[in-house]
């Protein structure tokens, strides 16, 4: 019991699992709609067209969350933007903002003095250096995604599901589409710093990928989804610490290793429901009364 809760008797573990926490709960909420929608190669984009804006922050010494905020906003106006031509589908509008916002931030990060530094410290973040401001500023990032996720669940349903529906509805697809690449923002946005763009995809979408096999509502998939994030967040933490492993990989490692274990676990259920013999039904009892009028 010792190895499993010496570790986080240190400071800044205890502070990194804090910050874990939060930003699985950020990610269950943002991450749920990524999944049920099919929306994971915008937010894989998304995740690493933030780097111009952190690259220009960290360059002129400003915020490089308002940097971060920026850049994701524009990446996600400008995929909005390309989707409303009809020669173009999503996947070509959303590949060609990707390699675009990542080529223009990696030449913003070759002027700098540390460029494998800088660009590994964005690619994979730093858990084990968040402060106490960071998991102020992460308290807030999950109460609005509360907000979000609260005041759009009826627009986001009927827009997974069945946007004619939505418009129907008189829900505003069209707003309720942005706010939800506004939650999918935020979410990126406020794990970047904890585990990486390039890793902050491993718990955007595996722990609701995990729970959407099991869970029967969406509630249940963002329960689900938090529940497995703040384990792997534990489990990784303690994986770095015992292996002597890069922390923010070993937590995105294990919420992706929970996902096939999940997968395993439901493909077992079902083989073992198929090979499971069926109960026979009994013939019907004789009734007295027929038997009494065939003998006589």
């Amino acid at each position: 019991m010792e190895a499993l809760f010496d570790p986080f008797e240190v400071v800044f573990v205890q502070r990194a699992l804090w910050g874990g926490v939060l930003v699985s709960l950020i990610c269950a909420l943002a991450g749920t709609w990524v999944v049920l929608r099919g929306m994971a190669f915008l937010g894989d984009a998304m995740s690493h067209g933030m780097l111009p804006g952190v690259a220009l922050a960290s360059l002129l010494g400003g915020n490089l969350f308002v940097g971060a905020a920026l850049a994701a906003a524009a990446m996600a106006l400008g995929v909005t933007a390309l989707n409303r031509s009809p020669r173009l589908s999503q996947d070509t509008s959303i590949g060609l903002l990707f390699v675009g916002m990542l080529s223009v931030g990696v030449i913003i990060v070759s002027h700098s003095g540390s460029f494998a530094v800088d660009l590994t410290g964005f690619l994979f973040g730093d858990v084990l250096a968040v402060r106490e401001r960071d998991l102020l500023l992460l308290a807030f990032a999950l109460l609005a995604a509360l907000v979000i996720a609260i005041g759009g669940h009826r627009a986001f349903v009927a827009l997974a599901f069945d946007p004619r529906k939505a418009t129907t509805l008189g829900l505003a697809p069209r707003a309720a589409h942005a706010a939800m690449l506004g939650l999918i923002t935020l979410a990126v946005v406020a794990s970047f710093h904890v585990v990486g763009t390039l890793l902050v995809f491993g718990l955007l979408i595996a722990p609701p990928a995990a729970a959407a096999i099991w869970a029967r509502s969406i509630p249940a998939i963002m329960a689900g989804a938090a529940l497995l994030g703040s384990a792997s967040t534990f489990v990784g933490l303690l994986v770095s610490w015992h292996w002597g492993t890069a922390a923010g990989a070993s937590i995105s490692a294990t919420a992706v290793a929970f996902f096939f274990v999940s997968v395993a676990a439901s493909r077992v259920r079902h083989l073992g429901a198929a090979l499971r013999p069926r109960t026979a039904v009994a013939p019907p009892a004789p009734n007295p009364v027929n038997e009494r009028s065939n003998a006589s």
